[in-house]
Order: C-alpha cells, then sequence, then structure tokens
C-alpha cells in the first residue's frame, strides 16, 4: 500500500474552489499519519496551474495540472478516466470533497478502481492499513462509523467539515496529459447557469443565518438579512417550510433535500429543528438557536439558547454585532 493520497482540488471558472483545499487539508492529514506526501490534482482550461501555489501552501507537496479546453466545464467522465489512470502509478487514498462536482467523481473513480467509497465524511483518521470516517446516517439521526481496509481508499468529505489550514510544502507543478480525449465524453457540459452571484454562496460562508416558519411572513426575512449584513461575512439560508412558501428561492434551503453545511457560526432563527433541517446543518461549528419555544428541538443540539420572540430579538442582536464590529 502507498502512503501518498491524491486530493482533487476543485475548480470552477477558472477559480479554485473552497472545497479544494478542505481536500488538500483532509489529504493532508492522512498522509501525516501515513508519513506520505500529498498529490493535488487540478483540471481545467490552459491557465489553471496558475492556483498551484495555493494548493501547495495548503499542503499540496506536488500539484499534478491536467489542462484542456474541454475541462474548462466540468467534465465527469474525463476527470474520473484521468483521476483512475493517475492512481494507477500508487496512491493509497483518493480523497475530495462531497460537493456537487465531487459526488459526481467520486463513485466514477471508486468503479473505475473496484473500490468501496466513503462519502460526505465528517470526520476521519487514518492508520496505516486503514482508513475510518464518520458520516451522517438516516437522514442525519445517527452518526454512522466505517472503516475502509481496501486500497485504495476513496473518501469525499463533506463541505466545510475539514477547514483549510495553511501548510506550507513545495508545491512542485507536474504537467500531466489526460487519459484519452476529454473532447470525446458521452456528456457535455456546455453552459453552466449561475445564481445571484452578488450574494455569498451557502457553502462558502463562514457564517450562516437561517429563518424558518417563527419569522411569521416573508416581510421579516429582512430583520434575518439585516443581520447578516451586520456580520458582513454571512449567508441567508431557510428551512424547506419557507421555500416551499415562496418566502425565499430554493437555493437557500438547507436540509436533507437542500444544501448541507458546515458553517463556523449557524444561527437558527425560529426554527423548531425538524430533523429534516438538523440533517444540513448539525456539523456546524457553533450553533446559535432563537425560538419562543423552550421545547423545540433545536436546542438539542444548539450550543447557545436564546428563548424569546425572535422577531425582537434579531433587531438587538443585530445591534449589538454593528456595535462589536465597530470597535
Amino acid at each position: 500500500m502507498s502512503n501518498n493520497v491524491l486530493a482533487f482540488a476543485e475548480s470552477r471558472g477558472g477559480d479554485l474552489r473552497r472545497a479544494a483545499l478542505e481536500a488538500v487539508t483532509a489529504a493532508r492529514a492522512v498522509a501525516d499519519v501515513r508519513g506520505g506526501a500529498v498529490h493535488a490534482i487540478l483540471f481545467g482550461a490552459p491557465g489553471i496551474g496558475a492556483h498551484a501555489a495555493r494548493l501547495g501552501a495548503h499542503g499540496a507537496d506536488s500539484v499534478i495540472v491536467v489542462e484542456h479546453a474541454a475541462f474548462a466545464q466540468n467534465n465527469p467522465e474525463a476527470v474520473a478516466a484521468t483521476v483512475a489512470a493517475r492512481m494507477g502509478s500508487g496512491y493509497g487514498a483518493f480523497i475530495c470533497a462531497a460537493s456537487a462536482t465531487g459526488k459526481d467523481i467520486a463513485p466514477r473513480v471508486a468503479a473505475k478502481l473496484k473500490v468501496p467509497v466513503a462519502s460526505d465524511a465528517v470526520a476521519m483518521t487514518a492508520s496505516a492499513s486503514s482508513i475510518t470516517v464518520t458520516h451522517p446516517g438516516y437522514t442525519g439521526k445517527i452518526l454512522q462509523t466505517l472503516t475502509l481496509t481496501a486500497s485504495p481508499a476513496v473518501v469525499s468529505v463533506r463541505p466545510g467539515a475539514f477547514l483549510p489550514k495553511e501548510n506550507a510544502k513545495a508545491g512542485a507543478v507536474e504537467a500531466y496529459a489526460p487519459a484519452g480525449d476529454p473532447s470525446a465524453s458521452r456528456v457535455r457540459i456546455t453552459e453552466t447557469a449561475a445564481g445571484n452571484t452578488a450574494k455569498l454562496d451557502l457553502g462558502e460562508a463562514p457564517v450562516i443565518i437561517s429563518g424558518g416558519r417563527g419569522l411569521k411572513e416573508a416581510g421579516n426575512f429582512k430583520l434575518v438579512e439585516e443581520l447578516a449584513a451586520a456580520f458582513g461575512n454571512a449567508a441567508v439560508g431557510a428551512t424547506r417550510a419557507v421555500t416551499d412558501d415562496g418566502w425565499r428561492p430554493h437555493s437557500d434551503q438547507i436540509g436533507q433535500t437542500g444544501r448541507l453545511v458546515s458553517p463556523d457560526l449557524y444561527i437558527a432563527c425560529g426554527i423548531s429543528g425538524a430533523i429534516q433541517h438538523l440533517a444540513g446543518m448539525r456539523t456546524s461549528k457553533t450553533i446559535v438557536a432563537i425560538n419562543k419555544d423552550k421545547e423545540a428541538p433545536i436546542f438539542k443540539i444548539a450550543d447557545y439558547g436564546i428563548i424569546g420572540d425572535v422577531l425582537e430579538i434579531l433587531p438587538v442582536l443585530t445591534a449589538e454585532v454593528k456595535k462589536a464590529k465597530a470597535h
């Protein structure tokens, strides 16, 4: 078994995603236990290699750059084939983020290598002969522990579960040719429709302020938006009930059938804590709940709880955040 780890460095539109740095950080933790090296593999159109230095700064001993015009958009067939070909040169593990792209790539790579895949890991430990991961099961009702003894191990890690850490390594750049012709893939993405680019993406935001039916009406979401604006680095989320009622766009939905998030700080405003919602945010580093019902399930997982009328508390909290930011 090789001690080296291959990390998938996700990019979009010619830029590195935060998911790339998280994958490298997770791979570094495994490689350090095993005494191996981390190689980050980066796909994109010509010029994507300019981001190699950032990967090196976060723990990549080398960066394998695969440039081709067909990688300007996600190309899962060609990416998976190239990753599997590179894995053949000797790696003990392949790690990527459990993002939309990673969830497309990881099972394809595992199938080509004829090994199992552990997905959506929120914690991971390694030994010389195995990798043990923890991931949510049964819509987040339990945390399952899986041990992968097959080599190589294929793991996708939940976005936000492994915070990027600067850990400068050589980051030596190696050009690598795609496996086959990426332009000949059976499925091609010709266009990606971006959402509201002015909004901070829920998967990238260190702070998320979410609202539920406790806000009583759509117009009261302005209180959530004002608190997010006071933080300055916060995104606004919502429960499924709220998005189904048309109060917020479905892109804001957090939960089992929405976005899975793990911010540093999650503030739940008027959210009771249905299991479907908890499945999408329970791995947040710090959870603050505001609800007038002291028996609300959200308080069972919250680090801090405020019992009271969310419509009265939010303006006060916003004012205090502004005051703290001013100092």
